[in-house]
């Protein structure tokens, strides 16, 4: 009668499910080692559920867990259609076979939620490495100009000309970095200030005697240049060099009264 007691309650279905305490899963391992006709409903339970979960096997889990719900709510409106005389230990069956199936469907729902998770944790992962790699890369790059920079400055065959501020901004200076025998030379405007907009600043090339300039182009993209240091040819026999501020594009010759640096060889 105890046994039988246990097997109508529907706590064997709840112990297959994994849904009972500690103490309480002690207390039906107890029962199933006195009574064996415990153990053997708890095959059948087992082998009920296997029957039912292998008909409910989800064939799209993102509809499995409303799928699983429709069902119970049909075996609810069918069962309610007939007049229970006594409860039915196949009925426990059943309904805690659902059960199991429920738990089993929202364990896949949250492995589901979990690998979308992940899948948005690789996805930031991955964007953030490239994003690491493209400044590397910019690193990388501007490490190898400088060494560029380095070895030009350090070459014996180099003319360094400093230029200092002029009236205009006095607080200017550039350095001109010349090699002769390429005919080009680098220059540092670090210590100038970003031209205003419609403005470009125009290097020049002089001779003194008599005062003669020639154009040896304009500084586009100052600003974005980080380093502000251009490489310009220069085939000229130069005696000085000068910068000023001319419109975009540059002008045919120097606007004195915009002189911001100069500097004699």
């Amino acid at each position: 009668m105890a046994a039988n007691k246990h097997i109508e309650s529907g706590i064997l279905e709840l112990y297959i499910a994994g849904a009972l305490s500690e103490k309480e899963n002690e207390q039906v391992y107890r029962l199933i080692i006195e009574h064996p006709e415990i153990l053997e409903e708890i095959k059948e339970i087992e082998k009920s559920i296997s029957i039912l979960t292998s008909h409910v096997a989800p064939k799209n889990t993102k509809t499995f867990f409303k799928d699983i719900l429709i069902k119970i709510l049909q075996e609810k409106e069918d069962s309610a259609k007939v007049i229970a005389i006594r409860t039915s230990k196949r009925n426990w069956i059943t309904y805690t076979g659902w059960a199991a199936a429920l738990v089993v469907g929202s364990t896949l729902i949250l492995s589901l939620n979990k690998n979308a998770n992940l899948q948005g944790q690789i996805k930031s992962i991955n964007e953030a490495k490239e994003q690491f790699e493209i400044q590397l890369d910019k690193t990388n790059s501007n490490l190898a100009e400088n060494k560029k920079l380095l070895a030009v400055i350090r070459n014996k065959d180099i003319i360094t000309v400093p230029l200092q501020g002029q009236n205009v901004y006095p607080e200017a200076y550039a350095k001109v970095y010349w090699n002769k025998n390429t005919k080009s030379i680098y220059l540092d405007v670090q210590g100038l200030p970003d031209p205003p907009e419609g403005k470009v600043y125009q290097v020049w090339s002089l001779k003194l005697n008599p005062l003669s300039p020639t154009s040896l182009g304009v500084l586009d993209g100052f600003v974005a240049n980080e380093n502000k240091i251009f490489t310009i040819n220069n085939p000229n026999d130069s005696q000085a060099f000068g910068i000023t501020l001319e419109p975009a594009g540059g002008s045919e010759s120097p606007t004195l009264e915009q002189l911001y640096t100069l500097g004699a060889v």
